[in-house]
C-alpha cells in the first residue's frame, strides 16, 4: 500500500536523495575550511559547498550550537544546577545561560 504524502513535504524531496559524503584530509584541511567558514559565517558543509563552486540554501539557518549529551551528563549538569535530572528543558535553560556568560568579554562578566 503507497500511501500518498502531504503537499508540504514535497520540498524535502531533493534532500531526501542527497547523500552525506565525508572527506578523510590533514588537520590543515579541516582548520583551513573550519576557518573559512567561521569568517564567512557559514556551515562547514556550505564552505564545502562554496569551494567546489556549487549552490547553497539562500534562507537564513536558525544559529544554534549542539552538543550530544549522555544520561551521565544530564546527571552532573542537574547536580551542578541543583535541578531534577529528568528537568532536561531546565537543564538546557542553565547551560544556555552559561555558554552566554562563557561568550561575554572578559571585562564584561
Amino acid at each position: 500500500m503507497v500511501s500518498k504524502k502531504p503537499a508540504r513535504w514535497s520540498g524535502s524531496d531533493d534532500a531526501l536523495r542527497a547523500v552525506q559524503v565525508a572527506f578523510d584530509v590533514e588537520q590543515a584541511v579541516m582548520n583551513a575550511v573550519r576557518t573559512a567558514a567561521f569568517h564567512n559565517n557559514l556551515s562547514t558543509s556550505d564552505q564545502i559547498r562554496q569551494v567546489l563552486q556549487l549552490s547553497t540554501a539562500q534562507r537564513p539557518k536558525r544559529p544554534r550550537l549542539t552538543v550530544s549529551l549522555t544520561a551521565q551528563d544530564y546527571d552532573i549538569l542537574a547536580a551542578r544546577y541543583g535541578i531534577a535530572p529528568e528537568d532536561r528543558l531546565a537543564i538546557k535553560e542553565r547551560v544556555t545561560q552559561e555558554l552566554i556568560h562563557f561568550a561575554k568579554p572578559a571585562g564584561r562578566r
